[in-house]
Parts: structure tokens; sequence; C-alpha cells
């Protein structure tokens, strides 16, 4: 059965990594009031490439749901079609449109809202940045009803810190939501974490949850974060959701708290 399409016009494109030729975006869904998605979820891209060949690429909607936008994240790959064809997209009050199926995906939180770890890296953020924005929203309740939330970024360098000044911003604003960038090839004025977030073995509630600041410093990789002790109240757990793939043959076990893609 053929999926649904829906025609998606670029309405505004900012560049927030030079170094990295990192895109945000902002579509809307044309002939729709609204298109609504979980934080979490993604939209697949269809498009036809110079041979002819039909692509898909499917990619972590950035955003929050509101109206009949959407936001994605994306950076340009070497060869690759689909990251550059976005990444070329004029910025224009009508610009440029793709074709979208969606939404897809079960990588979504899950109520009632417990402390929760969100461990990403690079456009990884796309779903991460959903999901702050679905609990803290700028226009509306807060919805993250007082529960710690820490978010842990890893990338190489300061310049690829994405999203920075409004995590910084949602810190100040929401006492209980605890923002971590931590970079791996840091310079020397760098006066933040280091190290590289690619796994994380266990985290439990207090006191191990009070202590994840020198937790996170003294680590070597973060990436699926789960509950291990017998009879302690297991941390809801987001993880990146490609890595997790990656790391399953790692792990034995994953919390029932805990949500993941596949």
């Amino acid at each position: 059965m053929a999926r649904e399409l829906y025609t998606a016009r670029l309405l505004r494109k900012v560049c927030i990594s030079e170094v990295a030729q990192c895109y945000h975006f902002v579509f809307e869904v044309e002939g729709r009031d609204t298109f609504d998605y979980h934080p979490g979820q993604f939209v697949s891209a269809v498009a036809t490439d110079e041979s002819g060949k039909q692509q898909t690429r499917a990619y972590s909607i950035a955003s929050a749901a509101s109206g009949n936008k959407f936001e994605l994240c994306v950076n340009r790959v070497e060869n690759g079609f689909f990251s550059n064809y976005l990444a070329d997209l004029t910025d224009l009050s009508v610009g440029g449109t793709i074709q979208i199926h969606g939404p897809h995906g079960h990588f979504v939180l899950q109520e009632p809202i417990t402390d929760s770890i969100f461990v990403s890296t690079g456009t990884g953020i796309a779903p991460m940045r959903a999901f702050a924005e679905w609990l803290f929203p700028a226009d509306g309740a807060d919805r993250s009803q007082g529960k710690d939330i820490w978010m842990v970024y890893g990338t190489r360098h300061e310049t690829d810190i994405y999203y920075q000044d409004e995590f910084e911003a949602l810190a100040k604003r929401a006492p209980n939501f605890h923002y971590l960038p931590t970079l791996s090839r840091a310079l020397d004025e760098w006066a933040g974490l280091r190290g590289h977030v690619t796994l994380v073995r266990k985290v439990a509630q207090p006191p191990v949850l009070n202590a994840m600041p020198p937790f996170v410093w003294s680590a070597r990789a973060f990436s699926l974060i789960r509950s291990e002790l017998s009879g302690a109240q297991s941390v809801y757990t987001v993880v990146d959701t490609w890595q997790l793939l990656d790391e399953r043959r790692e792990t034995t076990e994953i919390s029932a708290n805990s949500t993941h893609m596949r």
C-alpha cells in the first residue's frame, strides 16, 4: 500500500554550524492546518536522484508539534544525496519543496514523566530538542512535572555544539533542566566537560543521579543508559536512536521505563 505523500514547503533555513555545515530547517505542510506528531518521531523525505532512482531518507523531527509546521536538523554528508539536496534549498518566504511521508516511529516519551537523561551526539540532538520543547514549552504549561531532565550532548569542537544558546536559556528558565555539553577535542580555554559521549553503563536514582556532573566528567563514553541495581527505581532513559542499534550488542537488558526506536 503506497504511503500518503505530503508536500513540505521551506519557510526558513539557518546554518547553525559553518564548520560542520549543519542547517536548521522550518517547513510547513501544504494543504493541512495541522501536522500532528509526537516528539521523537521522524519523517521520511522522498526524491529522485540524477540517475532516476528514488531515494528515501528518514529525519528525526527537531521540534514539538506546532500547527502544520515541523523542523529538521541536517548536516552535509560527502556524496550524500539527500543531506546536500536539503542544504541547497533556497531560504525564501516561499521556498523549495520536498515530498515527505510520516510521521513514523516509537521513540517517544512515555507518561508519567520521570527523572530523565537525554544523551545524543551530532544531529542526534534533533529528537532531544523536540523532547525539551514539549516538556518546557515557551508559551504553555510546563509538562516536566518537576522531574529532573539531564541533556547530555557530545561533539568534538565547540563550533559543533548545536542549539547551545537555546539549551542554556532553557536551563536558566527551568531549574530542573540541566544542560551538559561535552567536548572530546576541546581547546584549552574550554571550561566545560570533556570526554567522549558514547555509552553509559548504568545509572540509578539518587545518590548517583545527584552526582551526575562528576560522573559525566569522568566517564569515557555515553549512548545507552540503564538501571542494573536490583530494587532501585529505574531512571527513564532516552538514547540516540542510531547509536542504540550499534550498541545493543553491549547490553543485556533495557529498563522497562526506557524507550527505544526498535
